[in-house]
């Protein structure tokens, strides 16, 4: 799909971002809804109905929270509404699982619910949630993410914020809460999801930038879908009239903010939205396959030093490699990625070199080949861009094609990356190179963009060490 201009530049500068370890997301009850949990007006319904108010005529909901408490002078009502509704073991969209697979610097949520982190999880994730003043004070070991539930969690609905006077004073009693979301605001590139921007606690924060910094606040932005005709909040030209003009006042008011305002015109765009973030901050990482027993048709020394300035190569041009140590090409890699690395130590960093060597012994149940292919699910699932070396094995006392690295090819085809075999150094590399030349539109959106770069490398009348180039330009190729 072609976005907008505004979009694209959105989407080139977050994923910027992202690389760069500054991007964080505030995701409201728009993203949790599609999951089937209930919005505010959902949730309020039966507590309005207690109080002989009919939910459909009400905008303030907070106060109607707080009428509720005020008539029986007890929450449980309210506390048992947010077990019931959120409690539920409900299936995570496919905006959850592309956030989570996504290297955000935090997540900021008002959502009670446990979604975003159970999806998480299941990308073997370790996450740090904090609900309340005290969780600020502790970090979980070897967490990747933490997510900040500003207005608690299911797990403790008594201290969910949800009534008038809660809003009112949280400033008080959540000010570690305020702070910190202050500090990320200053210094990350947030992402609203789902959000109406009617919270006071976050109009709290933002107004206080806004007066702190004036003009000089971090740019952030925010997906809104566009009011059209027909929709479930526009049944009438006049309707729909009044909701735009409406909107583009509320728009244009969050310019004060720092924040930005994308339109779609169907929520489906956002899901497509954030797949294009993920895939393009995928090709930015490259996974190197392959083994060698034997390294004809060329010299050992040749054959590692190729792999070893390919690596060099590919992290000065600022990409990361993911690499499983692959038998005979494996420690190439690793020498020269840290020559490019310790070369220019502030200019690039060993996070862009990502190790995951395969075990050697079998792990409780499972047998070795099943946890290879989950390893090889997982390091693949970290890349946008595959490149094929080699792949030869030895068995008994034969050299043959390494099953390991064609299936790392299939997995990869699988997962949409980008396949680059360098067929000159034959074996496994020269079947997948067979496979893709027999039918390149199977593999590629452009073939005839990229079939050429692929015979170049197949081309042995050239010498290896120049086809470094080649490889290095079709990789910047993708990634423009």
């Amino acid at each position: 799909m072609s976005f907008s201009s505004e979009i694209e530049i959105f989407i080139r500068d977050f994923v910027k971002d992202l690389n760069n370890g500054t991007a964080s997301l505030f995701a409201g009850a728009g993203l949790s809804i599609p999951a089937g949990f209930v919005n505010w007006s959902e949730l309020m319904k039966e507590i309005a109905e207690d109080l002989g108010l009919d939910i459909s005529a009400e905008t303030d909901l907070v106060s109607i929270a707080q009428y509720h408490v005020n008539e029986n002078r007890t929450r449980s009502k309210l506390n048992r509404k947010i077990l019931e509704e959120f409690v539920e073991d409900t299936e995570e969209t496919e905006n959850h699982r592309i956030i989570a697979k996504l290297p955000l610097a935090s997540i900021w949520t008002t959502n009670y619910d446990q979604l975003i982190e159970k999806t998480i999880q299941k990308e073997s994730k370790i996450v740090d949630v904090k609900y309340n003043n005290r969780q600020l004070l502790t970090a979980r070991p070897k967490r990747d993410m933490v997510i900040y539930k500003m207005h608690g969690d299911v797990n403790q609905p008594s201290d969910a914020v949800i009534t008038k006077e809660q809003y009112e004073i949280y400033h008080q009693t959540h000010e570690p809460f305020i702070n910190l979301l202050a500090g990320e605001l200053t210094t990350k590139t947030f992402l609203f999801i789902g959000f109406s921007f009617t919270d006071p606690n976050l109009d709290y924060v933002l107004s206080r930038l806004n007066y702190r910094h004036g003009e000089d606040k971090r740019q952030h932005y925010c997906i809104v879908k566009r009011h059209t005709q027909g929709d479930r909040l526009n049944p009438d030209k006049a309707t729909l009239e009044y909701n735009i003009k409406k909107q583009n006042l509320i728009i244009n008011d969050l310019k004060r903010y720092g924040i930005k305002t994308l339109l779609v015109d169907k929520y489906d765009e956002i899901t497509l939205i954030l797949r294009e973030i993920e895939n393009r901050f995928r090709k930015r990482t490259v996974f190197i396959s392959g083994s060698a027993e034997n390294y004809e048709p060329y010299k050992r020394n040749e054959a590692l030093g190729f792999v070893h300035q390919l690596a060099q190569k590919i992290i000065e041009n600022d990409f990361r490699i993911i690499n499983g140590f692959g038998w005979g090409i494996g420690s190439s890699v690793i020498n020269g990625a840290l020559e490019a690395i310790y070369t220019k130590p502030t200019k690039f960093s060993e996070s862009q070199l990502i190790l995951k060597p395969f075990p050697q012994f079998k792990s409780g149940k499972k047998e070795l080949s099943e946890l290879w292919e989950q390893y090889r699910q997982k390091m693949i699932s970290l890349s946008g861009i595959s490149i094929f070396l080699f792949g030869n094995k030895l068995k008994d006392k034969e050299i043959i094609n390494a099953n390991g690295v064609i299936r790392e090819f299939e997995i990869s085809h699988e997962r949409g990356n980008f396949c680059i075999p360098i067929a000159c150094t034959s074996y496994a590399a020269q079947v997948i190179y067979e496979k893709i030349i027999d039918q390149p539109e199977k593999y590629y959106n452009s073939p005839k963009l990229i079939v050429p770069d692929l015979e170049k490398l197949a081309d042995l009348s050239t010498s290896l060490l120049d086809k470094v180039d080649v490889v290095i330009n079709l990789i910047n190729k993708i990634n423009q």
